[in-house]
């Protein structure tokens, strides 16, 4: 079995340690030493070794690891036990709780994750066992999820799906990847169910929030997190399955528009809330993205989809907020994680070692984008930056309120305040001046009935009761940006000010250049990432060998020179050096 943590020694090597609290007595934990979503997502690292390098070794692990995580299968409803005791012990409900409790009552992100594991594991082994065990959790998945299919849900005025796993395009994702390599007509009609769910969350474009991603949460319009967030991936692999184009074209644009602008942002984040709330950074979240750039490269043929996945890959090399190596090729092992002031986490979690080895294996399989990750050093950074309500001058009444918790039920208030603003107040910022316009997307608490207004020195009006009903989203409202203009070149000042019968809540300020960059070196190379928020083609002064990309990520032109085209809406890569 797979052990759930690793932390360091003093002299450099590691302990074994499981999760929650330990009882020396009983040689136990409040959780377990050993959990399903490990075991799952390590039997998957093993197999993908084995069929791509053909090691004997690997192939006996993914064997042994996939029959121990059919033992924590249970069988009267194809559920999973998340926690094992180190003596075998199942512990179904573990300290601090999980949902659902007891693990194995209902659909969970490790039902999920035990799907694309015996998925991958019944396609490479074909044994009959693993195919019986398989059905088990797909009828399970069908019960309990796809009862649901083809309903709807409302959240804050948007129709979502209701058949998603737990909610979560993430996890549903996750066990499509399974489903991807499950035998059968059930399988493949639940594939497709599953992903026409998925599809579905995809919103915005180059210059409204999401900014094109495929969101994972199906009750909460303002959440995104990298970790999990193979949505892309699971799409293009359905789409190209089932031979259905149409299901990835969700998965293109959070490749061709949605990534460009987290790498040019600040990089695959915990948590964007919708402002860069966790800025913590794991392996986790950096290979769902990697995998799915890769998947969506795969399924289109479209080459600067592997440009991007080279460049996010490189976080493992040292293009991180620490600009140090997040990967040890002398044990495999990852890191914890990096946070957004470049502290790391040196432990050793079995998920961070996991999705690191994926993302290896993967990078070993494809040469010219491990090349390009090669480049392990920021050099710079220019694009999305928010600016906090409460720094602005505030009048006519406008004050500052802090509640209890910053977390809304649904999303998180950035620094956790926001200002308040009734009939006649104002707020007023001093901004750096910037050489390009910048596109200005005010983060409000749109409440529906609101009749607040609040408008914006850009010319831009923002009508806070734009919002459609709560449904079942967990609060009232919603915390998203919404784009009231641009700020010309060499503008400091932006104002706002508030009418109506109630009170605007504006949370942050988030500007967007009209042509962000994110610029990595290393081997006497470079690579120049450029995303475009604009209405018309721009030119940028950057030399190199210019690959020019349009919104759907179709390479539309190649040059050589001292600028580049950015096209609206999509992205551009300037590589110099041999």
């Amino acid at each position: 079995m797979l052990w759930t943590y690793a932390e360091p020694n003093a002299d450099g090597s590691y302990r074994r340690i499981g999760g929650g609290t330990y009882d020396a007595a009983t040689d136990t934990y409040s959780q377990g030493a050993f959990n399903s979503d490990d075991i799952a997502r390590a039997a998957v690292v093993y197999v993908r070794h084995w069929k791509q390098t053909g090691s004997a070794a690997s192939k006996a692990a993914a064997h042994e690891l996939l029959r121990g995580l059919t033992y924590m299968q249970t069988l009267s409803s194809g559920n999973f036990v998340l926690w094992m005791q180190p003596d075998g012990t199942l512990n179904p409900s573990a300290e601090p709780r999980e949902l659902p409790d007891p693990s194995d009552s209902g659909p969970s992100y490790w039902l999920a994750r035990a799907v694309w594991a015996l998925g991958e594991g019944y396609a490479a082994f074909k044994d009959p066992f693993l195919r019986e065990r398989l059905d088990l959790a797909i009828g399970a998945l069908q019960r309990q999820v796809l009862r649901l299919y083809g309903r709807w849900q409302l959240i804050d005025g948007k129709r979502v799906p209701a058949w998603l796993i737990v909610d979560g395009a993430d996890a549903t994702a996750e066990a499509m990847l399974g489903l991807c390599h499950a035998p059968g007509e059930r399988a493949r009609r639940m594939l497709r169910q599953f992903a026409e769910g998925v599809a579905a969350m995809g919103a915005g474009g180059a210059r409204s929030w999401p900014f094109g991603a495929v969101l994972p949460w199906a009750l909460s319009l303002s959440d995104w997190h990298a970790w999990a967030s193979q949505m892309p991936a699971a799409l293009a692999r359905a789409a190209k399955v089932l031979g259905d184009a149409d299901l990835v074209k969700p998965a293109v644009t959070d490749s061709a528009v949605f990534t460009p602008w987290l790498l040019t942002s600040g990089g695959p984040d915990n948590g964007r809330l919708p402002t860069r709330i966790d800025r913590n950074q794991i392996a986790y979240g950096v290979d769902s993205r990697l995998q799915s750039l890769l998947a969506v490269a795969e399924t289109t043929g479209r080459p600067g989809f592997r440009r991007l996945a080279g460049i996010v890959a490189a976080w493992y090399f040292g293009a991180n907020a620490a600009g140090v190596p997040a990967y040890d090729p002398a044990t495999g092992r990852t890191v914890d994680g990096i946070a957004g002031d470049g502290t790391v986490n040196r432990n050793a979690g079995a998920e961070s070692t996991i999705h690191g080895l994926l993302s290896m294996l993967a990078l070993d399989a494809h040469p010219d984008v491990a090349g390009l990750a090669a480049q392990g050093h920021i050099v710079e950074r220019v694009g999305s930056t928010t600016v906090e309500a409460e720094l602005a001058t505030l009048s006519g009444g406008a004050t500052v309120v802090t509640p209890s918790s910053p977390w809304t039920g649904e999303s998180q208030y950035s620094n956790g305040s926001y200002v308040r603003l009734p009939a006649g107040a104002s707020l007023r910022w001093r901004l750096p001046a910037m050489s390009q316009p910048q596109l200005v997307l005010p983060i409000a608490d749109l409440r529906p009935g609101s009749e607040a207004v609040t408008r914006w020195s850009t010319g831009g009006v923002l009508r806070h009761g734009r919002i459609g009903a709560q449904g079942a989203s967990p609060a009232p409202g919603a915390l998203l940006p919404v784009a009231v203009g641009e700020l010309p070149p060499g503008r400091t000042e932006l104002t706002a000010t508030a009418s109506g019968g109630d009170a605007a809540l504006v949370d942050a300020v988030m500007l967007e250049p009209l042509v962000s960059r994110y610029v990595i070196g290393g081997g006497g190379q470079t690579t120049t990432l450029l995303r475009s928020a604009a209405v018309a083609p721009k030119t940028v002064t950057v030399a190199g060998v210019a690959e020019v990309y349009d919104s759907t990520g179709v390479l539309r032109s190649r040059t050589t020179g001292p600028r580049a085209v950015v096209l609206p809406g999509g992205f551009t890569v300037v590589r110099t050096g041999s």
